[in-house]
């Protein structure tokens, strides 16, 4: 066994310091999740409660097998917008009846539950999960529709949740409604496009148009029940499969449906796997600060692989990127991790043929990001960082194997491409954080700012106001530094979650679960022009 050897000393005064510095953002962190976790808040909770019906997180709960984790996505979704940090929604993965599903909750303490544009976002991030990963969705189902003030960023791109759903059936995919409570209008299609449909006595309410726009419309004089609910549904119209008395009868009964799926994973169980020999609890210590400050991202793989166990793949060559194999939670895996920050041409080479020998063995890659981007300056550019950079990108853009991707600290310009950022859809991307994602940083963007307008002055034979320069400078610094951190990108759902370092592992090898339920096949070819 190659198991790595820890050089990490938890009792130096740079660890001490930077588990301090890590333990101030978790603590940051912890306080906005609760934001999500308070939904409506204590008004809308209560009054939810008082009409004897539960929360969306007690549902899924509820739905879920005994004891088994849910991974929840996306909980930031909307953090720093004018709406509720977690746009009224819930999505995530979790174990029912032994099958991996992907369910969303509707929220319904927050504005009923209606879709506002991150909503929508989030949703349908959810659907390229479960599409990807072929896993059957289950919808748990109480919304008003679209939040009508934002309709003109809702109704066009919106409908795409609807395509989703056909398109995930279409594909042997499963779905399924439950519905609770309202599902109206543009909502109705939800249980309309779903395999199966349960809904709840007395309470679920399905209709295209309620009372008031049928009086409006038609003149007709109806009530909400006869129009659509439940019963009619289940006798009359036949959306309804199945009738339940109560919310979780509806939930016991979802459980059933599950069950009789006959829905199985492409790969099997990957059996028991060695934990690492170090404690998890160190990775929080690893991170510097200061993110111009290098760390070795062995002391991270370390800490996650199983038994630490990991062949290093090239070591000598291009040593600011670390490539290698190994397993995690009986899942083999490759590794590229930054070491120094910058990439050379030689790391990018190393990454190219490290991505081409991953898909010739259909091995998923995990990318480990702490980059400041590809090296610039006169030499590097003669030496072709460019083409051997494309080099790189080009392979991570055409490789077909799964990625993962998490950013533990920096993850600046071409080299977030080059890592499998966003853009370059890897099934599954999270944050430390203490990670930061941006063109460049801070301080160089404002400088070139600052060299661009000095110039600008000097060609138009201008006097500069160093004054002006230094009061823009750190405006722009202060402005690109909110934007880059973790809790912004992730209100943005650039990645699927922030999470705990300590929970690095449990989270990838629930990934790489939910991704071997669907088969995948490395590219044996087909990676575009290689310019040499």
């Amino acid at each position: 066994m190659t198991v790595l050897t820890s050089a990490l000393d938890p009792g130096s005064p740079d660890h001490r310091a930077n588990r301090e510095a890590m333990l101030a953002k978790l603590a940051d962190l912890e306080a906005e999740h609760a934001k999500a976790l308070a939904g409506g808040g204590e008004k809308y909770v209560e009054r939810h409660r008082k009409r004897g019906k539960l929360l969306a997180r007690e549902r899924i709960e509820l739905l879920l097998d005994p004891d088994t984790p849910f991974l929840e996505l996306s909980p930031l979704a909307a953090w720093g917008s004018d709406y509720a940090v977690g746009a009224s929604l819930v999505t995530g993965i979790g174990v029912v009846e032994g099958v991996e599903c992907l369910i969303t909750a509707n929220d319904p303490t927050v504005r009923g539950g209606a879709s506002n544009p991150w909503s929508l976002k989030k949703a349908l991030r959810a659907n390229d999960i479960a599409l990807a990963n072929r896993l059957p969705c289950i919808s748990l189902v109480e919304s008003g529709g679209a939040d009508l003030p934002s309709q003109k960023e809702i109704f066009i791109p919106g409908g795409a949740v609807f395509r989703d759903l056909t398109r995930l059936s279409a594909a042997g995919i499963p779905t399924l409604a439950v519905v609770f409570g309202n599902s109206t209008a543009g909502g109705a299609y939800i249980p309309g496009m779903s395999d199966h449909v349960i809904m709840v006595k007395e309470r679920a309410k399905v209709f295209l148009g309620g009372p008031p726009l049928v009086k409006m419309a038609t003149g007709e004089e109806s009530d909400d029940e006869s129009l659509g609910g439940a019963e009619m549904h289940a006798r009359v119209s036949g959306l309804a499969d199945h009738f339940a008395v109560d919310e979780h009868d509806a939930l016991r009964q979802a459980r059933r449906v599950v069950a009789r799926l006959n829905h199985r994973k492409a790969y099997g169980d990957p059996g028991p796997a060695e934990p690492p020999k170090y404690d998890a609890d160190e990775l929080l210590g690893i991170v510097p600060g200061d993110l111009r400050s290098p760390f070795d991202p062995r002391e991270v793989i370390a800490r996650i692989v199983d038994a630490s166990d990991f062949d290093e793949f090239k070591p000598l060559y291009g040593p600011s990127l670390t490539t290698g194999w190994a397993a995690l939670h009986g899942y083999p895996i490759g590794i590229l991790a930054n070491a120094r920050g910058v990439l050379f041409s030689e790391e990018s080479q190393k990454a190219a043929q490290f991505i081409q020998l991953a898909n010739q063995r259909d091995i998923p890659l995990l990318f480990l990001h702490n980059t400041t981007g590809y090296m610039v300056g006169r030499e590097y550019e003669q030496g072709g960082i460019i083409k051997h950079g494309a080099l790189m990108i080009n392979s991570v853009s055409n490789s077909r194997v799964p990625h993962l991707s998490v950013l533990m600290g920096a993850s600046y310009g071409a080299g977030h491409y080059g890592m499998c950022g966003r853009a370059y859809d890897p099934r599954f991307l999270f944050a430390w954080p203490s990670a930061k994602s941006a063109v460049m940083g801070p301080q160089q963007l404002a400088g070139v700012l600052s060299i661009v307008a000095r110039q600008s002055a000097a060609a138009k034979g201008r006097p500069y106001d160093d004054e002006a320069d230094a009061a823009l400078r750190a405006m722009v610094e202060q402005q690109i530094e909110s934007e880059s951190l973790p809790m912004f990108l992730s209100g943005r759902l650039y990645d699927d979650g922030v999470i705990d370092p300590r929970d690095t592992r449990t989270v990838l090898g629930l990934c790489l679960s939910a991704i071997h339920t669907a088969p995948y096949e490395g590219a044996r070819g087909g990676f575009g022009v290689f310019r040499m």
